[in-house]
């Protein structure tokens, strides 16, 4: 049982990252026109949760806010967050043999309950046995039933469990009381012990991920990420949520009174206040116009970047970026039953393939003001695996080869043309770059039926629901995926996005499945030399193109300056999120 802790007095924050002092005080304000995916931060996997997820919640390492990006081996390398240290075997935190993991927790960490009540390792627990639940669930799960013994099994039995039952938060919150994880326990309240299938010199880097968040016993009593759960929201880190609208239109966030920074390393509580707000379709020139006004503080889900007309003090430095991301691509949905089940055929895919003119879209993408490159193939350049000169659909100049597609097409026995449902973003970048596609797709005889959704629906319900795709909701759409860390990231691509998995809020959206993937995803996984390990990772780049679930479109900058209003400062990044850590933001003057 956790015990109940009385709140000590509100305690200063440290000095920034940058060294200056900081100013106390103001409320932050965001603008911009998307969403989050989840709030639940057990199927939180988009980068502009991760934005407002660094301020209401903590995981077992974290990565700092950084302003320079000149030293991937920091930057990239996780820190204790509520974890005291990083084990090794010189502390007991690891064994002899690598597959016993002990991560022993802070004391005096507080969720904001009534009364303030200290985090603990079976809280911890917790927040994990619910990432395979039915409802909303993990979309890299495959990170963990990879890696801990017997978290493969136990999804397996939560997803029998569930298939025909009735979903209650008390079903839910029965199973993952009545079941455990045989690689995961909690020794005492402030002691967790991992049992790995095989050794995993990444691991840290999975238990940096938001996935390895805390969940309090509260969260039983809801269905996860519905809007009850959102709306009861608990907090162990420097802000908490204080409204949450229909639809995410807007959400406040405000000093968490139990937080103390003696507790907490990687994070700040500058500003008393943190508002967002959802405006459809706003021009990057427009949000500069208002952050140059002092109207707005930051762009809200998207960048907002000015290196052509740079304002002292105002463009964020380093003009550097860590890595790219796979950023856009076309995603065909393998389940749907639209056309004959046409999205199944390989000719057509093909077809798709070859039609469509990548440089178009990176000259769209230029807006952005950020490095991009047509890819060919799934791997983008950055991460382990990727080969520069790979491209098995190459086309002249990367403008497509329409004919060829028409060809492939007509072979398909869709000669008199087609049409497939596109899933589309309500935003204006997305809009132009799928009217791009459109364009080449119509050239070769395909034409796109439009289905539009907002940020948040897009990918909190759309693509990651396998029972839209089965109902053939979708047949085609554009999303992006950047890495979940950069360095040692073999698998931050391939695994999430191309091993087996139908489980709600997968990231798999197009339920691509080959046994001989995920064995190679296995091997990849075993092979304890760098150098082989990156060849299979290769290789799974290569069997997945030959099945081509996906087109690759371009390699796109994960990360770039980005612009801010004249009130802030202490404008720091967090690599694995793209965007500013809001928590070590101050305004300048405080309100």
């Amino acid at each position: 049982m956790a015990r109940t802790v009385q709140p000590l007095a509100p305690t200063k924050s440290a000095p920034s990252p940058g060294g200056d002092d900081p100013r106390y005080g103001g409320t932050l304000r965001l603008v911009g026109p998307g969403g989050v995916d989840h709030i639940d931060t057990a199927s939180a996997y988009y980068a502009t949760s991760a934005q407002i997820l660094r301020a209401l919640s903590r995981q077992l390492f974290a990565y700092p806010a950084t302003d320079d990006l000149s030293a991937p081996e920091l930057s990239f390398t996780p820190s204790p967050d509520l974890a005291v240290e990083i084990p090794t075997l010189d502390n007991g935190g690891l064994s002899a043999d690598r597959r016993t993991v002990t991560v022993r927790l802070r004391e005096g960490v507080l969720w904001d309950s009534t009364p303030p009540r200290e985090v603990t390792a079976h809280d911890v627990v917790r927040g994990l046995k619910r990432l395979p639940n039915p409802v909303a669930g993990a979309g890299a799960l495959p990170y963990f039933t990879s890696t801990i013994v017997g978290f493969r099994e136990y999804c397996e039995q939560y997803r029998a469990a569930f298939a025909d039952a009735e979903i209650t938060p008390a079903a839910l919150a029965d199973f993952q009381n009545g079941h455990d994880i045989a690689g995961l326990r909690a020794v005492d309240e402030h002691t967790l012990a991992f049992e790995l299938l095989r050794p995993a010199n990444d691991f840290l880097n999975i238990l940096a991920t938001g996935f390895t968040t805390p969940a309090p016993a509260e969260y039983d009593a809801y269905l996860p990420d519905s809007m009850e759960f959102r709306r009861n929201t608990r907090s162990c880190a420097p802000y908490r949520l204080t409204r949450y609208a229909e639809q995410g239109l807007e959400i406040r966030m405000e000093r968490n009174p139990v937080w103390r920074k003696e507790t907490d390393p990687i994070r700040n509580q500058y500003v008393e206040d943190i508002h967002i707000t959802v405006a459809s379709d706003v021009p990057v020139t427009e949000m500069e116009r208002r952050m140059d006004a002092g109207e707005v503080d930051l762009a809200w889900s998207y960048t907002a970047v000015s290196w052509d007309r740079p304002k002292p003090g105002q463009d964020a430095a380093p003009r550097t970026y860590p890595g790219f991301a796979l950023n856009p691509y076309l995603v065909f949905n393998l389940r749907s039953p639209n056309q004959g089940r046409a999205t199944s055929d390989l000719r057509v895919r093909q077809a798709i393939a070859y039609a469509v003119d990548k440089v178009a879209i990176g000259e769209i993408l230029d807006a952005l003001d950020a490095p991009n490159e047509p890819l060919g193939s799934v791997i983008p350049r950055g991460s382990v695996g990727h080969r520069d000169d790979f491209d098995p659909y190459a086309t002249p100049g990367h403008r497509g080869d329409r004919e060829r597609a028409r060809r492939l097409l007509a072979e398909a026995g869709h000669g008199d043309g087609l049409t497939l449902i596109a899933a589309v973003r309500e935003i204006g970048i997305h809009r132009k770059v799928m009217d791009s596609i459109a364009a080449n797709l119509a050239e070769i005889g395909v034409a796109l039926e439009w289905r539009t959704f907002s940020q948040a629906e897009y990918y909190g319900s759309a693509l990651s629901d396998p029972e839209a795709g089965r109902r053939g909701d979708w047949d085609i759409a554009e999303p992006g995926f950047t890495p979940d860390w950069f360095g040692n990231n073999g698998r931050v691509i391939v695994q999430p996005l191309f091993e087996t998995n139908d489980m709600p809020g997968t990231t798999n959206y197009g339920g691509y499945t080959n046994a001989e993937v995920d064995a190679l995803i296995e091997r990849a996984l075993e092979e304890p030399d760098e150098r082989r390990a990156e060849k299979l990772w290769h290789e799974i780049d290569v069997r997945v193109m030959q099945d081509l679930p996906v087109v690759p479109i371009l390699s796109f900058a994960a990360m770039t300056s980005r612009y801010y209003g004249k009130r802030v400062r202490n404008a720091v990044h967090v690599p694995q999120i793209e965007f500013f850590d809001i928590t070590n933001i101050w305004l300048e003057p405080a309100n």
